[in-house]
């Protein structure tokens, strides 16, 4: 069992001036989940090497025991450190995707062609793909076969108008994760804003925020077993 994990490389929070980038419990709680399970992890992302992490999910409020396990694990960080370019990778290698969020794949992930590739070539192979919180947002431009919004009529989620209006960012986003997947004819649905909510609609994964990351994983490994 083969997963490949797929990281943002931007890392800038619009104009404000602060960082962004991958949210760190949405790597880590799927990064043991996958590994304690037997599956052997790939970590990619557009520009290779050391993805940018958002500072605010490495502050001492938004820590778990997979992220105090994560950065006291050399494997895991040296794997961080040396992530492989996405443009590398090819969908035949892996038996799985997953899409940890952060604000950062909204900027590049979003409008990625290698993650929009990639992501129809693993659906269209019958091997699941799974996205966490503002993940999800990366499926704006992935289509069906027929040409038409890979998630019109599906069941997902993803962080929510709420969540986005709670960390003060609506108006700095490039856009809002739930209102692009019901632009697209999504069948949006969710949970408590920052309670663990996660949708599988066939091969496709969507979870609401980064409580929902382990379960998101959960998910994915269900469809691999």
């Amino acid at each position: 069992m083969k997963v490949l994990i797929v990281l943002t490389s931007h890392d800038r929070l619009g104009d404000t001036g602060n960082q962004t980038g991958f949210w760190l419990e949405e790597l880590a709680a799927p990064y043991y989940r996958l590994q304690d399970a037997g599956a052997e992890l790939v970590l990619a992302s557009p520009q290779g090497g050391a993805p940018p992490l958002d500072p605010n999910s490495s502050a001492p409020d938004a820590q778990t025991d997979a992220t105090r396990r994560f950065e006291a694990d050399p494997q895991a960080t040296a794997a961080l450190a040396a992530t492989v370019r996405l443009d590398s990778v090819s969908a035949d290698d892996f038996d799985a995707v997953f899409y940890p969020g952060g604000h950062g794949p909204l900027w590049d992930l979003a409008e990625d062609q290698h993650s929009i590739r990639l992501i129809q070539d693993v659906l269209g192979a019958g091997k699941p793909v799974a996205l966490v919180c503002h993940a999800p947002g990366v499926l704006r431009h992935v289509v069906n076969p027929d040409g038409s919004p890979l998630v019109r009529g599906k069941r997902v989620t993803g962080f929510t108008d709420s969540e986005e209006a709670a960390v003060q960012l609506t108006e700095v986003v490039p856009f809002l994760v739930e209102d692009e997947l019901k632009s697209l004819g999504g069948d949006f649905s969710q949970g408590p804003d920052w309670s663990s909510y996660v949708l599988r609609d066939g091969l496709l994964i969507t979870g609401q925020n980064p409580a929902s990351s382990a379960a998101a994983a959960d998910e994915l490994l269900a469809l691999l077993s």
